[in-house]
């Protein structure tokens, strides 16, 4: 999804089906108060939590019923200016410690004043039904992801095959209301019981799609729009993943080009391609001999892809990169891959709860010739992560429910926005965030010029936060006459350890924590 800003003077045209607004006085099925109960932490000790009944199906509100979980980081200021609900993205991302993140990031005075509000979507962590269609489907060791040989592509093919089917034996009941628009609706719902008029929402991610349905839905119910990272929404969501493909390998490429630049450190060559040869020597020769048993092929890659999300892992990477390639040492590898890329319970919720919103969103290829060919073209020039971004996604080619349309999320009716987005995002690129400012009236877009971390606010770039919160103070937006309304400096780039072992803790790495990988 990532192309430069020079790209994007042409117009695209959007093809999506619209959805209709909801007038603001329609009838909607009554929603019950929330009772909240403290469930406060160590890091954040104000937060409270509560659930909500919601419609399994939209269009029979006194139907099956479903549960959300809330969780609320209460106002405290004399100003109340109503909920913020905040969503980390995914789609299959939990929300409820999200609520602390944010509240805690945002400048006392300005988070006093708002009852922010998080929440796990339907099928999500806490809110129940909550999904799980095939437990332990990412234990390892699993196929290397480029199929090589009929037999590899047998095997991943299968294990999309297999886990569709899964999904399909033990929620066929849920799979059509696992989607987009049936979770904006909920939204809805959680509005009318805080008793509130009016929300402002802060998405990250997915979250941002999230978010501008919502807006789509009800565009008189939103007081604040603020979207962080933005999906592209002309290519939900088979075309984002392979524009998806092209991004993470060049920030894969920038960190061989980091870790080059710091060789008095990683002795692994001046010459970034020599760096990436040998990072590819090391993918081969664990393909032979998984490190532990545990990192195949496919594992390192997943243990490198949460560092085109977040440079401050690099430093990790690359030193567990340099004692594989210079002493066989695989500690620092199964480390690093047990804190960033192993997957536990919650990991295979979140996967599940992916797989059925992508795959029930929007129209995927059916016939698997379509996506050899797709992936193989990519794989030609961006070889990082094409085939294993394909096999994460190539469920839906055998997704047992069929597709929705996608949502026009073009709006005049929407109050001012305000956007935010990195130039070398690999997640979702920065043509989405431009795209999205064109589709929403009266938006603002702040660009991180040479940033490439996804989720760039509320974790160290003042500038940004200062945008972030000018807007929710008093809702003041910058206007420009450019692409961008207003540009930030990119956070700086990390540095390499100097005799530190453990992966950093800092409000960078918590909420990329929150937000997940692959989503």
């Amino acid at each position: 999804m990532r192309t430069r800003a020079a790209v994007l003077c042409a117009a695209v045209a959007l093809a999506a089906a619209p959805v209709a607004p909801v007038p603001a006085r329609a009838a909607a099925p009554a929603a019950a108060a929330i009772e909240w109960k403290k469930c406060g932490t160590s890091d954040y000790p104000a937060l409270q939590c509560a659930s909500l009944t919601v419609p399994l199906d939209h269009a029979h509100p006194s139907g099956r019923q479903i549960t959300l979980a809330l969780s609320r980081v209460p106002h405290t200021a004399k100003t109340f200016q109503g909920p913020l609900l905040v969503n980390p993205g995914g789609p299959g991302g939990s929300g409820l410690t999200l609520a602390g993140f944010v509240a805690s990031g945002l400048p006392r005075g300005v988070a006093a004043q708002y009852d922010v509000i998080g929440f796990d979507p339907r099928g999500v962590g806490r809110s129940t039904p909550a999904l799980d269609c095939a437990p332990g489907h990412f234990g390892p060791v699993r196929p290397d992801s480029v199929p090589a040989t009929p037999a590899l592509e047998r095997a991943n093919v299968e294990r999309a095959r297999s886990f569709a089917a899964a999904c399909g034996r033990k929620y066929a009941d849920l799979l059509p209301y696992i989607d987009t628009v049936s979770a904006a609706r909920d939204v809805d719902l959680v509005r009318r019981a805080l008793g509130a008029r009016r929300i402002s929402y802060f998405g990250y991610s997915y979250g941002t799609y999230l978010g501008a349905v919502y807006a789509k839905l009800y565009p008189g119910r939103v007081r604040r729009l603020v979207l962080d990272s933005v999906v592209d929404p002309a290519g939900t969501w088979y075309r984002d993943n392979v524009d998806q493909d092209y991004a993470f390998d060049g920030r894969h490429r920038a960190l061989m080009a980091w870790i080059a630049k710091h060789d008095a450190a990683y002795g692994l060559g001046r010459d970034p391609a020599r760096v990436e040869a040998r990072w590819y020597a090391m993918r081969a020769a664990l393909a032979r001999r998984p490190a532990g048993g545990r990192i195949g092929a496919s594992e390192l890659e997943d243990t490198f892809v949460p560092g085109g999300y977040y440079d401050g892992y690099w430093p990790y990477l690359a030193e567990a990169f340099a004692a594989y390639a210079h002493h066989g040492q695989t500690g620092p590898l199964l480390t690093a891959y047990d804190h960033l890329a192993a997957v536990d319970g919650e990991g295979d919720n979140g996967y599940s709860v992916y797989t059925s919103v992508q795959c029930r969103d929007a129209s995927w290829p059916r016939d698997w010739n379509r996506w050899r060919a797709d992936t193989w073209r990519v794989f030609g020039k961006a070889p990082f992560m094409a085939w294993s971004n394909a096999w994460y996604n190539a469920p839906c080619a055998f997704w047992p429910v069929r597709p929705l349309k996608p949502v026009d999320i073009a709006n005049d009716d929407l109050p001012p926005a305000l956007i935010l987005q990195a130039t070398d995002d690999a997640a979702t690129p920065y043509p989405g965030g431009v795209r999205v400012h064109r589709l929403l009236a009266r938006s603002s877009l702040v660009v991180e010029e040479g940033g490439g971390n996804h989720g760039i606010t509320l974790n160290g770039n003042a500038c940004l936060d200062g945008h972030l919160a000018a807007y929710l103070a008093d809702g003041r937006l910058p206007h420009g006459s450019g692409t961008a309304d207003a540009t930030c400096p990119r956070s700086p780039e990390p540095k390499p350890l100097k005799g530190r072992t453990a992966l950093p803790s800092s409000r960078a790495t918590t909420l990329h924590e929150l937000l997940g990988f692959r989503g």
